[in-house]
């Protein structure tokens, strides 16, 4: 459709918007990740635990908003929530 049809104009800005709000929600993940990944390596569980609160959280609100698909954020929390386990039960023993 031409951009020339006001509503393919309309059309058009939606989605630029969308697609920049989707890239901040996207970027923002990837950097929870690499932190969270971050507190893994250096075996603190205390900060695991910390950063595993903030990327469910986000996890969760991507998938309401739409941004990335919920069996995705589903599966992402639980490899997340399973690496925290591992080490919280390694560190108590």
């Amino acid at each position: 459709m031409a951009l020339r049809i006001k509503s393919a104009k309309k059309k058009h800005r939606q989605s630029l918007k969308k697609r920049e709000r989707n890239n901040y929600v996207r970027t923002t993940l990837k950097t929870k990740t690499k932190l969270f990944n971050a507190a893994i390596e250096e075996k603190d569980v205390e900060k695991a635990n910390e950063r595993l609160k903030e990327i469910v959280s986000a996890y969760d609100k991507a998938a309401t908003k739409g941004v990335i698909h919920a069996r995705n954020a589903s599966r992402h929390i639980s490899r997340f929530s399973k690496k925290v386990h591992n080490l919280s039960s390694n560190a108590d023993a």
